[in-house]
Parts: structure tokens; C-alpha cells; sequence
């Protein structure tokens, strides 16, 4: 029997199959999800729901949608979909959604991503403690998934194509060549729906398709483009094929990363102040949330285009509450996440490389020096240690600097003077530190960075 306290962690559902998820527990969760909707004064009389392209993924959105209907909701099965995807649907129609995935985790692994009615997240905060407590509850008196359960099957791919390409027209724009590396993904389903000249003929991109074969064995490479290991490849084909940019998916393709004209990567941070702008273009005065640990440059270039910055802990749940709180139209985070206000607060990768291809496209320069412009400090990226103790680490490298401005809004901020700053954050699943460290050169980031790990790991 499945141990759902294994499995349910704070933003949402993953684990191995079927060794730690099964049908058995996507019944389970399927019922403890209408239950626990309802029990907070939502409407779940009928939810939507979809799976990537993950062996697993079709049984077991099954088998939560057998759950749900036996708790007396209807299910809408929107069938093969990315998570953005789901989110559409989610907000579209007003629904309750389950979107199948373990995004870039590898082939073993599936998962949930839950959402109340439009697209509103759910977290272990806003249902997802109860919703794993109930489903625990009803797995111990012995649940039994039902087979063959009646669904309302609806294709929305050409729905959610449409609505993402009435937000940015690309039709204008000079003409590019785009490799794009789906790493087995999702991508490969909606790349072709939303860029693809079949949908829009004349549509000045010349896309480049890297492994759009759907395989959730992910074949050759693993589906998450923030290790660098897995964008060797996109790397190479952007320089062979003289390309414009190229854009990597991860594997339920709710993020993108992107490279320039030289295969050099463009940091997350750059596309959050450059998608920024342009947001803040359409809605003058607009907010725009980043999380603490993206470039000190993005709320710098907020601030110039007349934005409001609001700076919020790491995580999409944080970010999506901060941006209903604060009505914001637009978010965006160190992990390529990306927040539309236009999408009903949810991220979605698609729509960031739309703007990205928006941008370069309107004018004559490379990537390389458009994305420039949005980069003014060094970065480490996240560096993990393992540690037994992370409070006491934590409190070494507090007192190592005392005297110098922190705060403890998510884990411990340290600044200094000359606008470098050190963020430590404990994992919330594993006995690690995450160390990020900016700084206005490479030679003072790698110092300050040597500095922290050598208290982390001494």
C-alpha cells in the first residue's frame, strides 16, 4: 500500500511507479481531491484533467478520474497535454484540474499537479496535507480503483494554440530560425500546435525540431534544461544550423530556457526583466513578482520601466498567491518559471519563448546583445551540499557575517555594500543547502561563493 507522506510534497504529487504510486493511490487522491475541494467551499462537481507523454500517465489519470467520479464529479479528460496546457483548460472552463506528470524527473518517476478553478494553485497550505490525509484514510479501509469509469473526452491543443498566439503576434516580426529541443517532452506536442507552420502558414520562424518524438524514456537526454548537461546538444545545433536562438523545454514543458546565436545560455533572470518590459509596455505601472533569488538587475529594470517590484520566496505557489494578492501581470523565477496574469496567474513556458521570439524578432540585433541589456551582475547558480545539521550551518555563515544587512524571508539573505548579495536555503525534502550568490563581478562572486562553502562544507 502506498505511503502517500512519501510522496505528497509541498507543491504537489511524485514518485516512483509503482512502487510508490499506483493506480490504488491515484484512485485514492482522485476521491480525496473532489472531497477536500468541496469540504473548503469549492465547487467540484466536475474537474478537468490530463497526462504527458510518461508510460504510467494514461492508467493512472484513469484511475484518479474513477476516484473523482465515485466521490460524484464528472471528469473532463483533456487526454495528452503539457501542464500549461492543463492550466489552460483549468481556467478556460472554470474547472478543478490534475495534470499527470513528474515534469523533469527521471522515466521511473510520475506525478500531480493539482489546481482549483482557474488555474489557482494548490499547495500543502491550501488543500494538498488534507487532500493526501484523506486519500491515506481511504487507501487504509482498502479502496478498490474502478475500471472502464466514463469521462467527457476533450482535445484542446488547437483551444490553447489559439489563445496563446492572441497574446503575442509573431506575425510581424523578421524572420528567424529556432532549434527547438523538446528532450522527449511535451514540447513536441505543442511546439507544432502553436509555432508550427502547418497551423499558421507564413509565419516568419524556421523551427529546427530536436527529439519531439514523445518518450517518457527519455532516450537521450534527461528533460530538464537547467542542468547544462542537457543543453550540450541544443548547444551544438544552434551553432551547425547558423540558428537565431534556441529554446529547451523541460518534460511537461511548463518551462523554457533559452540560448542566443553562440549556444550561450541566457539566464532566467534576463528573460524576466525582458519579459518584464514588455509587460509593463501593455500595462503601464504594472507589478511584477520576482522571487529572492533571481538578479538584483530585475528590480532594477522594473523599477526604470515604471513597474512595481515585489520580491517573494521561491516556489510557484508563493509566486501565484503573491501575484493574485497583488493582481500582478507577471512573474518569473531563477527556475525558468514564468507567470502571466493574461494566463489566469500560471506559468507557462510557451508564452515566455513567445516573447522572447517577439522581442528579438521586432528589432535588428542578436540575441546576444538583446539579452545583454538585462544582465548587470554575475551569478553562481544553485549550489547544493549535503549537510547532517542545516540550522547550524546556516547560523555559521550568519555570524561569519555579522554586521552586514539579512533577512529571513526564505532561508538566510546576506547583502553587502557593493551590491553582492548570498542566499542559503535548506531543502524542504532533503538534508541540503542551496547556496546562490550574486555579485557585480565574476572575481567577487567566486570569492564570496569559496567563502560560504567553505563553512558549509568544512
Amino acid at each position: 500500500m502506498a505511503e502517500l507522506s512519501r510522496i505528497v510534497k509541498a507543491y504537489d504529487v511524485r514518485g516512483t511507479v509503482p512502487d510508490q504510486f499506483d493506480t490504488a493511490a491515484a484512485c485514492a487522491l482522485g476521491q480525496a481531491f473532489v472531497e477536500t475541494l468541496r469540504a473548503l467551499g469549492d465547487d467540484a462537481d466536475r474537474i478537468v484533467i490530463a497526462h504527458d507523454m510518461r508510460e504510467s500517465g494514461p492508467a493512472l489519470a484513469e484511475s484518479f478520474a474513477a476516484g473523482a467520479i465515485a466521490a460524484g464529479a464528472r471528469v473532463v479528460h483533456a487526454g495528452l497535454g503539457s501542464t500549461d496546457l492543463l492550466y489552460y483548460a483549468s481556467g478556460v472552463l472554470g474547472l478543478p484540474g490534475a495534470m499527470f506528470t513528474a515534469s523533469h524527473n527521471p522515466a521511473q518517476y510520475n506525478g500531480i499537479k493539482m489546481c482549483k478553478a482557474g488555474a489557482k494553485p494548490i499547495g500543502q497550505d491550501s488543500g494538498l496535507a488534507q487532500i493526501r490525509d484523506r486519500a491515506q484514510q481511504l487507501l487504509d479501509d482498502g479502496l478498490t480503483p474502478v475500471d472502464g469509469v466514463p469521462v467527457e473526452r476533450r482535445d484542446l491543443l488547437a483551444d490553447y494554440a489559439a489563445h496563446l498566439r492572441s497574446l503575442v503576434d509573431l506575425s510581424g516580426i523578421r524572420r528567424l530560425k529556432v532549434v527547438v529541443d523538446a528532450g522527449n517532452g511535451m514540447g513536441g506536442h505543442t511546439v507544432p500546435a502553436v509555432l508550427g507552420d502547418a497551423v499558421l502558414p507564413g509565419l516568419p520562424l524556421s523551427i529546427v525540431p530536436l527529439y519531439f518524438e514523445l518518450d517518457g524514456s527519455f532516450p537521450n537526454h534527461e528533460a530538464n534544461p537547467l542542468e547544462p548537461a542537457n543543453l550540450v546538444d541544443l548547444q551544438a545545433a544552434v551553432v551547425e544550423h547558423g540558428a537565431d536562438l534556441g529554446l529547451a523545454f523541460d518534460g511537461d514543458a511548463d518551462r523554457c530556457f533559452v540560448i542566443d546565436q553562440n549556444g550561450d545560455p541566457v539566464s532566467p533572470s534576463a528573460i524576466t526583466a525582458l519579459v518584464a518590459v514588455r509587460e509593463l509596455a501593455k500595462h503601464p505601472g504594472g507589478t511584477i513578482i520576482h522571487n529572492l533569488i533571481t538578479s538584483t538587475a530585475v528590480p532594477e529594470i522594473v523599477s526604470e520601466h515604471g513597474g512595481k517590484p515585489v520580491r517573494t520566496r521561491v516556489g510557484h505557489s508563493f509566486i501565484k498567491a503573491e501575484m493574485a494578492k497583488t493582481d500582478a501581470i507577471f512573474g518569473g523565477e531563477h527556475s525558468a518559471h514564468y507567470y502571466f496574469r493574461d494566463f489566469w496567474g500560471a506559468d507557462t513556458g510557451m508564452l515566455a519563448a513567445m516573447h522572447v521570439l517577439a522581442a528579438l524578432g521586432e528589432q535588428d540585433r542578436p540575441l546576444s546583445e538583446l539579452g545583454a541589456a538585462y544582465e548587470r551582475y554575475v551569478a553562481s547558480g544553485e549550489i547544493n551540499s549535503t549537510v547532517s545539521d542545516a540550522a547550524a550551518k546556516t547560523a555559521e555563515v550568519r555570524a561569519a557575517f555579522a554586521g552586514n544587512p539579512t533577512d529571513d524571508l526564505d532561508g538566510l539573505t546576506i547583502s553587502f555594500e557593493d551590491g553582492a548579495w548570498i542566499n542559503l536555503r535548506p531543502s524542504n525534502t532533503e538534508p541540503l543547502l542551496r547556496l546562490n550568490v550574486e555579485a557585480p563581478t565574476a572575481e567577487r562572486m567566486a570569492r564570496l561563493r569559496d567563502d560560504v562553502l567553505a563553512i558549509v562544507r568544512g
